[in-house]
C-alpha cells in the first residue's frame, strides 16, 4: 500500500498525464508532412469516427466520435473499450511475444509458463491451499488471530488494518508506515448498504457460499451470511472514498503505542510482531474513526467468525492460481461488478501475473524493444514544454496573491520528471521461480514484493524509484515525492506519435501530461508544498477563491449521470476532474507558444485548435458496460470517459471560438459561469 497521498496524487488509469513540449513536436509535425505518415488517419485522428450531424457544442463526445461508438462493440471479455483498453491490448501482445521469446531459465518465461500448465495446476488440486488454511485451523486465540492477519501481507489472507510505507506528510524526506481501514472483500462500502448494488452483493454472498462449499463447510450458506454480516458491519465503520482522498482527514500522526491506546480490541503488538514491524514513533492513521470502530468489532467478534471471513479470504485470493472450479467460481462473482460475459484468454491472466509480480524485469526488455531513445527525448522536450506553460498560467492568474504566486512556480519547478523508464532497475535475483509450481510461484513473489516495499520503512525517500511498470499505459504524479511519471507503455498512438501533426500530439499527450503537472495544484495536491510536505502556504483569501471555484466547478458534474441513477460525485472526482482542466488549459497554451507567433497551418479544411480538441476528445472515445460504469462511480475518483471528454472542455474559452459554440447549445456555460482554476 503506497501512501494515501501519492495514490490521491494520482493515476492516469482513466487518465491523468504528463507534459506536451513545443518546439521538438514542431519537428515533428514537419517531418510528418514530408516523410512518414501518422499512425492514426492523415495526420493522427481517425475522422471516420466522427459525426458531423451532431453540433460540436450539444455533445462533443459524440460529433467527435458518435460514429466510432455506433460501430463499435466491447469484446465479451472487457468491461470496456477505446483508446486507453485498446493500447493495453497492444501492449499486452508486445509482453507476450518478449515473454514467449524469453530463453530458457529465465524468470518471466518460467512464471509465464507455470501460469499456463494448466495440467499441472488441475494435477496439485487444493493441496497448496489446504496446507495454508491449516495454520488457521491452528489459531486459538484472538492475540494469534492478530499475528496471523499481520502475517498476511504479501501473502494470500486479509485483515481488518491495512498498512504501508510512504514518505513522512511532515518531513517527506523520510518514509514512514501508514495504516489504515480494510477488511471488505466488495469494492466499497457502498456495496454492503445501498439497494441499488444488491445483485452485487447477491453475488458475493454467492460466491462466498460455493468457496466454502469447496473447502468442506458442513454449512457454507449459513457461513456465506456470518462472512457478510461481519463485513457489512465493518463496512457501517468504514469511511466513504471521496473523505479518504482528503488530506486533511486522513493526516493523523501518532505513534505505534498511541494507536494501541486509541483503538483498544486488536492485540497490536501482536499484530505488528506477525507482520514484523518494530514499534514506531510515527505513523500516519488515515480513517482514524474508522480504525478505532473496526478495532472494536474485532473485539466483539466471535473468533470462529474471524476464522471463517479469514478461510475465505485466503481461498479467494489463492483462487487464480488454483483448478478451473476456483477459477471460474471467482469470475461467475466478478463478472456482476464489471458486465463482462467472457473471462479473459489465459495468457492474457498469465501476462497480469507476470506483470505484478516481475514487471520491472519484463519491462528492461520491453523498452529496449519497443521504446526508442528518440521517443524519450521528444518526451522530455514536450515536458519542459508543459511546465513553462503552467508556469505562465500561473503567473497571469488575476485572482492569486504573489507570495501564492511565488509558492506554486517554486512547487513547479522542483517537480521532477521521469520519462520511459527507471534509470536504475529492480533486483529480482532473490526471488526463486518453479515452472512447475504457480501456487508456490504466487507466494514467494508477493512475499518477495511485500518485503521489498516494507524495506523503505525508515530510510530516506528515493524519489527515483517507479510506482508503475515501464509498459504500463497509465501515468501518475507523486504526490508526497513532487514528481510526475509517464511511462513507456503509454507513449505510443493516439497519445503520442512522433510523425503526427503538432497539435493532434499537444491535444493528447500534452494534456495528459498537463493533467500530471497539474495533480500537484488541484484540491489535494495544493496542500503539499515543493518539498512534498503537507502545508498550507496559500493565502487565506486564496483558498477562498480557490475553492469557490471548484463549487463552481464540481456543480457542474454533480449533474452528470454515468448509468440510471449514478451520478458522478464531484467530491470523489474533483482532484481528477481540476485537473482534467488544468491539463487540457495548460496543453493547449503550449501548442500556442510552439507556433513561435505564426498561425497553425489548416489541414483538411481544420484549424489547429479543432484538431487539438479532436486528439483530446480521440484519447477519451471509451464504451463502458453499466455494471463497470456503476462501479467506477462509486470506487473511482476518475469521472467516466464520457464526461472527461466535454465536461473540461465546456470551462475552456478556446473550445467555443474552435467550434463556435454558442447560447441555446446543449453545453454552452456563459463566460462569466464558467470555472476558472489554473
Amino acid at each position: 500500500m503506497k501512501s494515501r497521498f501519492l495514490l490521491a496524487g494520482a493515476a492516469v488509469a482513466l487518465l491523468a498525464a504528463p507534459f506536451a513540449g513545443g518546439q521538438v513536436l514542431a519537428q515533428a509535425g514537419a517531418a510528418a508532412s514530408s516523410v512518414a505518415k501518422a499512425a492514426i488517419g492523415a495526420w493522427g485522428v481517425d475522422l471516420s469516427g466522427q459525426d458531423t450531424a451532431v453540433k460540436p457544442g450539444d455533445d462533443f463526445y459524440l460529433y467527435a466520435g458518435g460514429k466510432w461508438a455506433a460501430a463499435t462493440a466491447i469484446p465479451e471479455d472487457r468491461a470496456s473499450v477505446g483508446a486507453f483498453s485498446d493500447l493495453r491490448e497492444r501492449t499486452q501482445d508486445q509482453s507476450k511475444a518478449l515473454i514467449t521469446d524469453a530463453p530458457a531459465g529465465s524468470k518471466y518465461g518460467a512464471l509465464y509458463a507455470s501460469y499456463m500448465d494448466e495440467a499441472q495446476v488441475e494435477k496439485v488440486g487444493l493441496a497448496p491451499l489446504m496446507a495454508d488454511l491449516s495454520k488457521l485451523k491452528a489459531v486459538r486465540t484472538k492475540s494469534q488471530f492478530a499475528r496471523l492477519m499481520g502475517d498476511t501481507n504479501g501473502k494470500f489472507g486479509s485483515a481488518v488494518i491495512d498498512f504501508g510505507v510512504g514518505p513522512d506528510t511532515a518531513n517527506p524526506n523520510i518514509n514512514i508506515l501508514y495504516v489504515g481501514q480494510a477488511g471488505l472483500g466488495l469494492p466499497d462500502r457502498k456495496y454492503y448498504l445501498d439497494d441499488s448494488l444488491k445483485k452485487q452483493r447477491d453475488a458475493y454472498r454467492a460466491y462466498i457460499e460455493r468457496t466454502m462449499k469447496t473447502l468442506g463447510h458442513a454449512d457454507p450458506a449459513g457461513a456465506a451470511n456470518t462472512i457478510i454480516n461481519f463485513e457489512t458491519n465493518l463496512a457501517i465503520k468504514s469511511w466513504d472514498a471521496d473523505a479518504r482522498r482528503d488530506i486533511d482527514k486522513v493526516n493523523n500522526p501518532m505513534s505505534t503505542a498511541e494507536l494501541a491506546r486509541y483503538a483498544p480490541g486488536i492485540d497490536w503488538a501482536a499484530f505488528w510482531q506477525g507482520a514484523r514491524i518494530p514499534a514506531q514513533k510515527r505513523i500516519i492513521v488515515g480513517e482514524n474513526t474508522a480504525v478505532r470502530g473496526i478495532a472494536m468489532i474485532f473485539d466483539e467478534t466471535p473468533l470462529e467468525t474471524l476464522k471463517l471471513w479469514e478461510a475465505f479470504h485466503i481461498a479467494s485470493q489463492a483462487s487464480p492460481f488454483l483448478g478451473k472450479t476456483m477459477v471460474d467460481s471467482q469470475f461467475e462473482y466478478t463478472r456482476q461488478l464489471s458486465g463482462v460475459t467472457q473471462m479473459r484468454p489465459r495468457w492474457k491472466r498469465a501476462l497480469g501475473m507476470v506483470d505484478g509480480s516481475l514487471g520491472e524485469l519484463v519491462g528492461q526488455d520491453y523498452v529496449a524493444r519497443f521504446f526508442p531513445a528518440s521517443s524519450k527525448a521528444k518526451m522530455d522536450g514536450l515536458v519542459g514544454n508543459l511546465k513553462m506553460a503552467m508556469a505562465g498560467r500561473i503567473r497571469a492568474n488575476d485572482w492569486m496573491a504573489e507570495a501564492t504566486k511565488s509558492a506554486a512556480l517554486d512547487k513547479l519547478a522542483r517537480m521532477d520528471v521521469m520519462v520511459g523508464y527507471p534509470n536504475k532497475w529492480r533486483d529480482y535475483s532473490g526471488l526463486k521461480i518453479n515452472p512447475g509450481d504457480l501456487y508456490g510461484n504466487a507466494k514467494r513473489a508477493g512475499a518477495f514484493n511485500a518485503a521489498y516495499n516494507m524495506s523503505f520503512l525508515g530510510k530516506p525517500v528515493d524519489r527515483k524509484l517507479w510506482g508503475m511498470n515501464p509498459q504500463t499505459v497509465n501515468a501518475y504524479n507523486g504526490g508526497l515525492e513532487n514528481k510526475i511519471v509517464f511511462p513507456a507503455g503509454i507513449l505510443q498512438a493516439p497519445f503520442f506519435d512522433p510523425n503526427a501533426d503538432d497539435a493532434a500530439n499537444y491535444g493528447a499527450i500534452g494534456a495528459v501530461i498537463g493533467h500530471e503537472i497539474s495533480h500537484g495544484f488541484d484540491d489535494q495536491g495544493r496542500k503539499i508544498d515543493a518539498s512534498g510536505a503537507v502545508r498550507d502556504w496559500w493565502t487565506p483569501e486564496d483558498s477562498k477563491r480557490f475553492e469557490e471555484q471548484a463549487a463552481i466547478f464540481g456543480a457542474q458534474y454533480a449533474k452528470y449521470e454515468a448509468a440510471p441513477g449514478f451520478f458522478v460525485n464531484p467530491k470523489l472526482t474533483m482532484g481528477e476532474n481540476i485537473a482534467d482542466l488544468a491539463g487540457v488549459s495548460v496543453a493547449l497554451d503550449a501548442y500556442h507558444a510552439s507556433l513561435g507567433g505564426k498561425p497553425a497551418p489548416v489541414i483538411g479544411g481544420l484549424t489547429g485548435d479543432q484538431r487539438f480538441f479532436l486528439a483530446f476528445a480521440q484519447v477519451w472515445r471509451t464504451k463502458m458496460r453499466d455494471d463497470a460504469l456503476r462501479n467506477q462511480v462509486t470506487t473511482d475518483p476518475h469521472s467516466p470517459a464520457v464526461f472527461r471528454t466535454y465536461g473540461p472542455l465546456r470551462n475552456v474559452d478556446g473550445w467555443y471560438a474552435a467550434f463556435n459554440v454558442q447560447p441555446g447549445d446543449k453545453l454552452y456555460i456563459a463566460p462569466e459561469k464558467r470555472a476558472r482554476i489554473w
